[in-house]
């Protein structure tokens, strides 16, 4: 090994300059840094709230009591006890229509006020409906305000007017998506960001605005992202690779926010659960538009799950419930698969 080898290595594991011989750049050209590059590298925002430390805390140092039930409680006392999330402040994103509608409306059917994020001016007929069968007393209610999840700067001014509104935030469901069918080969780098930002950026950012407040308020929260069977298998006869890989970064992203945000730190903040909803097949206006564009698709599916029929997005509304209420007091870092037995076989 030659003095400049030597010496560049022993930079490179210093990560401090080192100035070599001038005569070595004449007989070794390509030997120009002077520094070397780190291949990790951390950093921690300067509006972090929580202490600063790279690694998530002990569980043990400060474990989650406050949402562990009391032994008798909610037991033969109360109507679904465990259920009830009256007085408590959720934000569903992609509530416009669909399956976030449907989910926000579970939620006020147990008593919540839930606020609808869609990036539509306006929402759809659908939303009329609900606020028709809305029943004033369950104590919820239903608002609705026009934000798209990829521009996160304005998604996080909301979520915090949100909070502030009402004091606290105890739950999030990242609900928005979008799909795009094309041959693998066609991509184009643009289509790919597209969809990555909305269904993977935009649902990180969701995250992290909610879980930012619920630190601020001190509010045990949970988390639901939205993610999808997809993430776990190839949908047979639909060519959507972007739209299946966004969805099993979906999964892993829940794991690793609920690593960091579900234990209590010293500060008395965290708690904070985090889980995901893979849904089989929905009959939304998002699959009915597939059906249109691949002939055939839907009696594919139909005949691919043991239950031999696609969903209803009234079938996922026990399933956000129970993951935004106290009923799911000891489930985080989940992946809660609701498919009909499409992954099963």
């Amino acid at each position: 090994m030659n003095t400049a080898t030597r010496a560049l290595r022993s930079a490179s594991r210093q990560r401090f300059c080192v100035r070599l011989p001038q005569t070595t750049t004449a007989a070794h050209p390509l030997i120009r840094l002077t520094t070397a590059r780190a291949i990790h590298s951390s950093r921690n925002a300067q509006t972090q709230t929580w202490p600063d430390k790279n690694t998530s805390p002990e569980p043990r140092e400060h474990p989650n009591a406050d949402q562990k039930p009391r032994i008798d409680e909610n037991i033969g006392r109360k109507h679904f006890g465990d259920f009830n999330v009256a007085g408590k402040v959720f934000v569903v994103t992609g509530g416009a229509q669909g399956l976030g509608l449907t989910m926000a409306e579970a939620l006020v059917e147990a008593g919540g006020k839930v606020y609808a994020l869609d990036r539509s001016p306006e929402p759809d007929e659908q939303w009329a409906e609900a606020i028709s069968r809305a029943v004033p007393e369950h104590g919820g209610s239903l608002h609705y305000r026009q934000q798209d999840v990829s521009d996160t700067t304005h998604l996080d001014e909301l979520i915090t007017a949100i909070a502030d509104e009402n004091q606290r935030l105890d739950g999030v469901v990242a609900a928005a998506g979008v799909q795009q069918v094309t041959q693998a080969l066609d991509y184009t780098p643009a289509d790919v960001a597209r969809m990555l930002e909305i269904n993977y950026t935009g649902v990180f950012m969701t995250a992290q605005s909610a879980a930012r407040q619920m630190f601020r308020y001190k509010t045990r929260g949970s988390i639901c992202l939205i993610a999808s069977m997809s993430g776990l298998v190839a949908n047979k006869g639909l060519l959507s690779p972007v739209y299946n890989s966004s969805k099993a970064a979906v999964i892993q992203l829940a794991r690793n926010l609920a690593m960091e945000w579900s234990p209590v730190r010293e500060d008395g903040t965290g708690g904070i659960r985090v889980n995901c909803i893979s849904p089989g097949h929905i009959l939304t206006p998002m699959v009915l538009k597939n059906f249109e564009e691949v002939p055939g698709l839907r009696e594919t599916w139909e005949g691919e799950n043991m239950m031999g029929r696609l969903a209803e997005t009234t079938e996922f509304k026990g399933a956000v419930l129970f993951l935004l209420s106290s009923a799911s007091s000891f489930m985080t870092g989940n992946n809660l698969i609701i498919d009909g037995g499409h992954t099963a076989w």
